[in-house]
């Protein structure tokens, strides 16, 4: 559970803010988008793949 004390010199706008930063930083909103469709395992390791393809194209350009 997210806790953001309010003081009385801070107004209402700026915590929200703070809230919005904390849950943004949990990844709960990401969470919660992957899981409204099954991926299949195959589909996975086929991302994963071109994901580590991409990382390190990066990597080798960096240098």
């Amino acid at each position: 559970m997210i806790i953001v004390p309010v003081k009385d010199s801070n107004s209402i706008e700026r915590a929200l803010k703070q809230f919005k930063r904390k849950f943004e930083k949990t990844g709960i909103n990401k969470e919660l988008r992957r899981r409204q469709q099954f991926d299949k395992p195959s589909v996975k390791k086929r991302l994963a793949k071109e994901h580590a393809v991409y990382v390190t194209a990066l990597r080798r350009n960096e240098e």
